[in-house]
């Protein structure tokens, strides 16, 4: 066959099959899947992706009983109960949130109708991803996938604003990614370097040097020690009882900022000590030789879980790489999936990242919530910051400052985990200003902080200016100083401040406790919200500080601190010894 003939051959099989596509198509009802009116505030308009763009779909498949993982995770999580901490296997999950026969065959019709084919993405085969072109997505979904561009990407993302689904999926299809996801990932921290960090005497109690309200004040390891009474003698080291800290965008911690934080910050722990490395996603980004708030984020966090949780073994999972095109969803979807397959699970996963929920949309955020629901009943303590954005979400932003319309954050606002939000000083702590806190418009309010949750509207003034769902699920749970710790990365000393912070401090402490109950054979405290609301009164409840964010004039409308829960700080914070009569206790 000559050139000529065979390219009007290539042309004839392209033109039959996009007909073929048409008509199938065309016999299909569409039902539409999730959709918003506008791309978020920030983001450009760049046209509409070319046809022959290739995209790999994510597809969230149904399971076979959702409701009864979230039901089971309730039971076991809860105290007083036959089963409490009796935490499920990983094939125990599975039978909870594999597809059915049903969902699986639809979705294989689907595909190979379509001359498709797809590909298992996690353990339990509820998530697998497709190859197709833009034109097929767009076809096979009634999308109009487009290109946007933001300040903080390096190329544009291809998204679109709606996305339906065939009759023939309806049921069988909980979300899709890439869809109408906006959740681009941003370091949260509020790094201050300096060129050379002034050594101060922190003692063994709190004073002056400790009081991050004093702008000469710093946060330390030895003053976290003494606020909140965290035992410096090392832990047994059980490989059951291991920390795993997440991070995004590729970057990973440095041994050598570590070594350099352990020698002027923890001399009693050796200066070797170290952490265990995975990547994911092919990450193009190390720590070493770069100075970013990424990085800054990845060498915190492990500097705070080292050097707190004295002798727990902790994990770094280095996922994404692409500073381009990283969502929060994919980081967290690919997160999921590698713990959800591990056969000896961590007993804490801690995040320190986090967007604004309407960014993620209401299918992805409840299919992303549902995965973390099944680490959770696994008996890993799943921990987020709650952000710094005061009521304005995750990230703070000046525009938002005369609005009274709150911005709830993801996954913050996911009831299968623990939020941290942040404090600042001592004697009294209060609520700093940045730290996340607010009411979810996806996720309704769950059972075991009902009374807590009532209490905290009860007194909330009747003309309160504050615009939030009344019925959503409320964060954070608890919170942890926040202002001011000292750091060390790539041999730059400063000091960060955010709830950042806060969330691996208190993975670290819950990891103390679960030294001690592991020692005589007790379960780790695993999902902790039932048991933070039973034992409330273990905590130092925090009834000073107003969330407006901290770019935004403290005059601006934000919820305030009040005895019992609030949506700044949750029930306050911890104390060891407290915690640990409360984790015996039941």
């Amino acid at each position: 066959m000559g050139q000529g003939a065979h390219w009007i051959g290539m042309l004839f099989l392209k033109t039959f099959h996009l007909l073929a596509l048409a008509a199938f198509v065309s016999a299909s009802s569409f039902t539409l899947h999730d959709s918003r009116s506008a791309a978020p505030a920030g983001f450009i308009y760049e046209g509409p992706a070319p046809d022959s763009d290739q995209l790999t779909l994510r597809f969230a498949l149904a399971g076979k009983n959702i409701s009864g993982l979230h039901n089971t995770l309730t039971t076991i999580s809860t105290p007083g109960h036959v089963a409490f901490r009796q935490w499920l296997s990983a094939d125990e999950v599975k039978a909870f949130v594999k597809p059915s026969s049903e969902t699986l065959a639809a979705f294989e019709n689907f595909t190979s109708a379509n001359g498709l084919s797809a590909t298992s993405t996690s353990p339990h085969g509820n998530w697998v991803s497709v190859n197709m072109s833009v034109f097929q997505a767009n076809t096979l979904f009634r999308a109009q996938y487009q290109r946007f561009s933001h300040p903080s990407l390096a190329e544009p993302l291809t998204r679109t604003l709606a996305i339906s689904l065939p009759s023939e999926l309806v049921g069988h299809v909980d979300a899709i990614h890439p869809g109408t996801d906006f959740s681009i990932i941003r370091p949260q921290v509020v790094v201050q370097p300096q060129p050379s960090l002034v050594k101060r005497d922190h003692g063994q109690h709190p004073s002056a040097s400790c009081n991050t309200s004093d702008p000469n004040g710093e946060m330390t390891p030895a003053c976290l020690q003494a606020l909140y009474g965290i035992p410096s003698t090392a832990a047994s080291a059980r490989r059951d009882n291991r920390i795993l800290v997440t991070g995004f965008l590729g970057r990973s911690p440095s041994d050598g900022s570590l070594s350099d934080f352990l020698g002027e910050f923890r001399r009693d722990i050796p200066r070797n000590t170290t952490f265990n490395l995975t990547k994911l996603d092919n990450p193009s980004f190390v720590g070493n030789g770069t100075f970013d708030g990424v990085t800054v984020e990845a060498d915190i966090d492990i500097e705070y879980t080292v050097g707190v949780a004295t002798g727990v073994p902790v994990d770094f999972l280095s996922v994404g790489g692409d500073l381009s095109l990283s969502s929060i969803a994919t980081a967290i979807l690919d997160t999921i999936s590698f713990v959800a397959g591990l056969e000896s699970p961590p007993s804490i996963m801690t995040t320190s990242y986090g967007v604004a929920e309407a960014d993620v949309g209401t299918a992805l955020a409840t299919s992303i919530c549902n995965g973390l629901a099944g680490l959770s009943a696994r008996g890993i303590s799943v921990l987020f910051s709650s952000g710094d954005g005061g009521v304005h979400g995750s990230d703070d932003d000046l525009s938002l400052c005369n609005t009274t319309t709150f911005v709830p954050a993801f996954p913050a606002s996911c009831p299968w985990v623990t939020t941290v939000g942040g404090t600042i000083g001592f004697g009294p702590e209060i609520a700093m200003n940045l730290t996340s806190g607010g009411f979810s418009d996806v996720f309704p309010r769950p059972s075991y902080q009902e009374q807590a949750v009532e209490s905290f509207l009860a007194e909330l003034p009747k003309d309160f200016p504050g615009t939030f769902n009344t019925t959503g699920r409320g964060y954070p749970d608890v919170a942890l100083q926040a202002n001011n710790f000292a750091y060390v990365s790539q041999g730059v000393h400063g000091e960060v401040s955010g709830t950042s912070l806060s969330a691996p401090t208190f993975a670290a402490i819950i990891a103390l406790v679960n030294d001690r109950l592991l020692s005589v054979g007790e379960q780790p405290l695993g999902f902790l919200n039932p048991w933070i609301y039973k034992h409330a009164d273990v905590f130092t409840g925090i009834t000073a500080g107003h969330n407006s964010g901290d770019l935004c004039p403290e005059s601006s409308v934000a919820f305030d601190a009040v005895k019992g829960w609030d949506p700044l700080t949750g029930v306050g914070t911890p104390i060891f010894d407290r915690l640990l009569q409360a984790a015996f206790a039941k």
